[in-house]
């Protein structure tokens, strides 16, 4: 029988944790490995953005998308092939917008040519939303590098993982509560509404033949309602058609998506029920009147989400493209 020092054995079991020490999240991961990464992103998301102004709701949109479904690890960037039908590819993904696909690519083509295999697409995402968001006039938050690229991407895992515009605020709150989220983070997340755009068919049945009594909603300002009526009167023919979530200052990050719920503004069905729910209500009103308190939560809760079930160490890989795996899963 062989005997082990038990100092020995102490000794032993903590080096084996060294590796995922060593693989812990860090805001300058890349400091000496690819030490332009900030302002390369910084440069190129932010010229992107001034040519093309939804981007920064496209990116913030595609973070939250890939977050929520197995953690934030890039793995809704990867396209579907013959033996595999990708995350991006489920219904509830088709929507988002291409502009937030390119921006990430172009940084990630630049950064392959400054410091080949080195930054990940998922770390890429995560920084890209960020500069945008600050771009847009919101709040600068810290994001922490150092995550994996995914080894899979499945079309089934993003079914029943994200609130539909019709949900009931009781079906929506747990989606978010199974991700360890409040119903302040929550609401302060879905915030990031005040930028970004809806596609008519997100919300035509509160616009044509709502009820017997009523061709609209009567949640909506009646003015509102008429002019997204005409709007979207052809989404049926034109599935691009789309609506700006905020409908006054839609291209800049402020607290008037709150201000708006409160005059029948809000364009979702979600988003009017949020600022009725008695559960929700009071961080709508809070919000609406205290952007400084909304920017505040908002960059917390955006902390916590960029995060969410990262992979680290050999638990994924750095992409040479965002779309596609280095190797074909067996």
């Amino acid at each position: 029988m062989t005997y082990t020092n038990p100092i020995t054995l102490f000794l032993f079991l903590s080096l084996s944790f060294l590796p995922s020490m060593q693989t812990k999240l860090t805001p300058d991961y890349y400091q000496k490995t690819c030490p332009k990464f900030p302002d390369t992103v910084r440069r190129i998301v932010n010229e992107k953005q001034h040519n093309t102004p939804s981007t920064a709701a496209a990116t913030l949109r595609l973070l939250f998308h890939d977050c929520m479904v197995g953690g934030c690890d890039a793995s809704i960037l990867v396209t579907s092939n013959s033996y595999n039908k990708a995350e991006r590819d489920h219904a509830v993904n088709l929507p988002l917008s291409g502009d937030g696909f390119d921006a990430v690519s172009r940084v990630k083509n630049s950064l392959e040519l400054e410091c080949p295999g080195v930054v990940s697409c998922a770390d890429i995402l995560a920084a890209a939303a960020r500069e945008l968001v600050i771009n847009s006039g919101g709040p600068s938050f810290t994001i922490q590098f150092g995550r994996k690229d995914s080894l899979e991407s499945k079309e089934s895992s993003s079914a029943n993982q994200f609130p539909l515009p019709n949900m009931t605020i009781s079906q929506v709150i747990p989606l978010f509560a199974k991700k360890g989220f409040s119903v302040q983070e929550m609401v302060a997340l879905v915030g990031a509404h005040t930028i970004g755009m809806s596609h008519c068919d997100q919300f035509a049945n509160r616009l044509f033949k709502f009820s017997k009594t009523s061709e609209t909603d009567p949640e909506y300002n009646p003015e509102y309602a008429a002019g997204l009526r005409k709007l979207c009167e052809n989404y049926m023919k034109d599935s691009s058609m789309a609506a700006y979530n905020d409908v006054i200052t839609p291209v800049k990050f402020d607290n008037m998506y709150f201000k708006n719920l409160r005059r029948g503004l809000g364009l979702l069905a979600t988003d009017t029920a949020m600022s009725k729910d008695p559960r929700t209500k009071p961080f709508v009103d809070t919000y609406a009147n205290d952007e400084a308190k909304f920017f505040q939560d908002f960059a917390r809760a955006i902390e916590k989400l960029s995060i969410l079930d990262v992979k680290t160490g050999k638990e994924g890989e750095v992409r040479s493209r965002c779309d596609s795996f280095n190797t074909l899963p067996m």
